[in-house]
């Protein structure tokens, strides 16, 4: 570990991810000088076997613990890493919408990290959907009435945990999205705060006031005293324990980790647009300063304005499963042993051979929103092999963005020129062809594919003075390649008509019956 990290201009960004956790050490050029990474265990129940409607809602859960462990973990090993010289500031990006509650006295977590992913409160969405309450919490918060956000994680957890409600409302604990609970360890529990970005995908959020709001809170019974406080993404979050990195560091950025790509990218003009290939796939297209009504389907979120402090909107389409869908081709067909062998697999054939993939295995994000879909892969005969079933996967990957772009440019009135990229499947210049090729426009790939992690370093470098204004940081927007749409329009269509046809044949599939 390097000796009193506080003095230096360098940064540190900690990335936790939805499987992993990463930490990077930038340079005052917006370089990566050390990498850390470290995966941890995904506790899944449910989604992959049949049964009561309740193991057919596809739960995900962490344990918190492994959360801090590798963050801690990653943090000493990529400043050590990174020799002599320290740093300025830390800076943080987190997977959203995961829900952590933990007691206030010990930092301990009372429960498992529900994930974003996981489908458990659909009833909960449901109930509250019937109860007529969805119009006006879209209104508010931008987002719908869905599993994926914080809220109905948060009921689930007061409904099923005897003592939990009362000891909510005495204070006695306290819940966060993973950058708070974070927030809170490295401070030593002196911080419990959070950013507009991460607090605008709880559904308790009013991104109109950019304010919790008391009524949001009212209709899903959640008492307000457990909500951290709202920050600038770009300011003051305390400083670390002298006794975790060497030092007391000061922790001075802080965005979830879509918004935090999206800044890296540039994306804080109206028509910039990024998507990025992890767990899932997100792509954020910012209006500016003006807030567009999102049409069904779509997302409002708060994004981060180019100077510390302000902030910018932007729709969001977000897909539960892209780079996933490569995870279980290798852990659950084991037609590949490595993620990365998928490309030369899935590119040995000229096309998916007839075979639609739906990747829907914790059922459908964006534009469709429906927990109870179930993954399918149709078109199969004799001759299918598994570099048709690969082929197709990337095909799903692409045609999954592809709808989600259509959406947000009819919503927003504006076409994209260019789709710039980034994400660990992102390296897959297969899947890159294959989405310029869906969406019939280019799609850049920028030099630092770290893409995430340098938008949570840019944050912190801005507000401690290590970067003076974003444009400084060439790194940013550099362009390592440019793929361009190598096929017509009538192959176009005719691939995604049949992925629609797919799409409606997954839907609704875990819907209990009888």
């Amino acid at each position: 570990m390097a000796t009193d990290p506080r003095q230096g201009d360098r940064v540190l960004a900690l990335d936790q991810g939805t499987t992993s956790t990463r930490a990077v050490v930038f340079d005052r050029d917006g370089l990566p000088v050390a990498t850390a990474q470290e995966e941890f265990p995904q506790h899944l129940r449910g989604g992959e076997q049949g049964g009561s409607a309740e193991v057919d809602l596809a739960i995900v859960e962490h344990d918190p613990e492994d959360l801090w462990r590798t963050t801690l973990g990653c943090a000493r090993e990529a400043l050590a890493r990174a020799g002599g010289g320290g740093v300025a500031a830390i800076g943080i990006t987190n997977q959203r919408e995961t829900t952590i509650l933990w007691d206030r006295s010990t930092g301990r977590p009372v429960a498992p990290a529900i994930v974003w992913q996981s489908r458990v409160s659909a009833p909960i969405c449901q109930r509250l959907r019937a109860e007529g309450l969805e119009g006006e919490i879209r209104r508010r918060t931008g987002l719908l009435l869905d599993p994926y956000f914080s809220a109905t994680k948060i009921v689930h957890l007061l409904e099923t945990m005897p003592g939990l409600r009362a000891a909510c409302e005495r204070g006695e604990v306290l819940f966060g999205t993973v950058d708070s609970f974070l927030i809170w360890r490295l401070t030593g529990g002196r911080v419990h705060a959070t950013d507009p970005t991460n607090a605008s995908r709880t559904l308790l959020y009013d991104i109109d006031r950019l304010a919790w709001s008391d009524d949001l809170c009212g209709m899903f019974g959640i008492p307000r005293a457990i909500l951290p406080e709202v920050r600038p993404s770009s300011g003051d979050f305390g400083t670390t324990d002298p006794a975790l990195l060497g030092g007391a560091v000061r922790i001075a950025g802080c965005a979830g980790d879509q918004q935090a790509a999206a800044f890296a990218h540039g994306c804080v003009t109206p028509g910039a647009a990024k998507n990025t290939y992890g767990t899932g796939a997100f792509l954020l297209f910012s209006t500016g300063e003006r807030r567009v009504q999102p049409a069904e389907g779509l997302l409002a979120t708060v994004a981060c304005g180019a100077t510390p402090g302000s902030v910018t909107w932007a729709l969001e389409g977000s897909v539960f499963i892209a780079g996933a869908i490569v995870g279980w081709l290798r852990d659950g067909l084991g037609i590949i042993r490595h993620a990365a062998d998928v490309e030369a697999l899935a590119a040995s054939v000229p096309d998916s051979g007839g075979v639609v993939l739906v990747p829907a295995l914790t059922g459908l994000g964006a534009p469709h929103w429906d927990p109870f879909a179930r993954g399918l892969i149709i078109g199969l005969t004799r001759g299918t092999t598994g570099a048709h079933i690969a082929r197709a996967a990337l095909e799903a990957v692409a045609l999954s963005v592809a709808d989600v772009l259509r959406l947000i440019e009819r919503d927003a009135g504006v076409t994209l020129g260019t789709l710039r990229v980034d994400g660990g499947a992102s390296a897959n210049d297969l899947l890159l062809q294959i989405q310029a090729d869906m969406l019939g426009r280019p799609v850049e790939r920028p030099v630092v594919l770290e893409t995430t992690a340098l938008g949570a370093a840019l944050l912190a470098g801005l507000s401690a003075g290590v970067y003076p204004t974003l444009d400084a940081v060439p790194a940013a927007t550099r362009v390592e390649k440019r793929f361009h749409p190598q096929i017509d329009a009538t192959t176009r269509q005719r691939m995604t008509s049949a992925w629609e046809d797919a799409v409606g044949r997954s839907r609704q599939w875990a819907v209990p019956r009888g």
